[in-house]
């Protein structure tokens, strides 16, 4: 399994009154570093379960899927929670943010446990917000902050720990259009810089924006657009 990530039979079962549901039915699949892909379908198809095996945030019933040369299925949940902050950032719809700290110290939580200084924290958070155009916002907090500039927040937050994979989940979901049309040209930019990304969205417009739509359906992959 050479690729960045690779699916081998991907299931994911619960157990929901009695009943076993297939929230995964055998996904298989590579995706190769660099590629920008969009991943809908309508609620209930396995998008966002597939995410969060993606972001080993969840483990598969059975199946194999590694990231970058690590079996998912291997880790425990502290070698898990590692293996997210050092290889993957995510974006989510509702920003995330901690609503009582300001915009640099919410871009540097990731940095926390990491073993450098706290002025080399603050040092790479204040880059990120930098390249993301919110140099002059550092010290503001989200209540101060539009919601577009929140996301931007959001994505330096998730680009801090300079990760291979940043996966997105809906997020232009609390945006108007044209905040949105900022926000998918902030991730057009990071493809081109090299950041493989993963999004989840039930736009088309949006998933217009990625080179390759994967579309779920029943908890299997239906179409695989290129």
């Amino acid at each position: 399994m050479s690729a960045l990530i690779a699916c081998r039979d991907l299931v994911k079962t619960y157990h929901m009154g009695g009943e076993i549901v297939h929230a995964l039915d055998g996904v298989t699949l590579n995706i190769e570093a660099g590629e920008y892909v969009a991943v809908t379908g309508t609620s209930g198809s396995g998008k966002s379960t597939f995410m969060n095996l993606l972001g080993a945030l969840d483990r598969p019933t059975s199946g194999r899927l590694c990231v970058d040369g690590q079996d998912l299925s291997e880790l425990d949940a502290d070698q898990g929670s590692r293996f997210r902050n050092e290889n993957i950032g995510f974006v989510f719809q509702q920003f995330n943010l901690l609503r009582r700290t300001t915009a640099i110290d919410n871009v540097a939580l990731p940095l926390l446990y990491a073993p450098i200084t706290a002025e080399e924290r603050l040092r790479r958070a204040e880059t990120r917000l930098d390249m993301l155009g919110l140099g002059d916002r550092k010290s503001h907090h989200p209540s101060q902050l539009s919601g577009g500039q929140q996301q931007r927040v959001a994505i330096a937050r998730a680009l801090v720990n300079e990760p291979r994979i940043l996966l997105a989940d809906e997020p232009t979901g609390a945006l108007d259009t044209k905040t949105s049309a900022e926000i998918m040209a902030v991730f057009d930019q990071l493809n081109r810089d090299g950041i493989t990304i993963i999004l989840v969205t039930h736009e088309q417009e949006i998933a217009d924006h990625a080179n390759r739509q994967l579309v779920f359906s029943d908890g299997k992959i239906v179409e695989d657009r290129q």
